[in-house]
């Protein structure tokens, strides 16, 4: 029994355990954590036969400012929400702050899903 959005408990106040343990497909997969480097990336097919690009690491960011978008270099993680340890590691995750050549900027994709890195330009 999957606990999306129920109670964890029946109608007579009894405990709902589960049915049975996830299946092989029906695990996940540990995130991929996208570091500053020499660019890498993993090629992931799922079940249904779509293609994931996985960024392991890449040094180069699209970073957009007044419409107009840059493939520029990344320096460095200024500031990352997500954990603040991944600051110190250099790994770059959807909202982190990066410093390139353009200036600061906020990642807006999701560099470990889809293998790049697009940033808007924060003054």
């Amino acid at each position: 029994m999957q606990y999306q959005g129920r109670s964890k408990r029946l109608k007579t106040g009894a405990r709902a355990r589960p049915q049975h343990k996830k299946k092989k497909h029906e695990l996940g997969r540990s995130p991929t954590e996208t570091e500053i480097g020499e660019p890498r990336f993993r090629v992931v097919e799922s079940r249904g036969g779509t293609r994931k690009v996985r960024a392991l690491s890449t040094d180069v960011a699209n970073v957009t400012a007044n419409g107009e978008t840059v493939q520029t270099e990344i320096l460095d993680v200024v500031e990352n929400t997500a954990n603040p340890n991944y600051v110190r590691r250099n790994i770059v995750t959807k909202g982190a702050v990066i410093e390139t050549e353009e200036g600061t900027a906020r990642v807006t994709s999701r560099p470990g899903q889809t293998g790049q890195v697009n940033a808007v330009r924060v003054e």
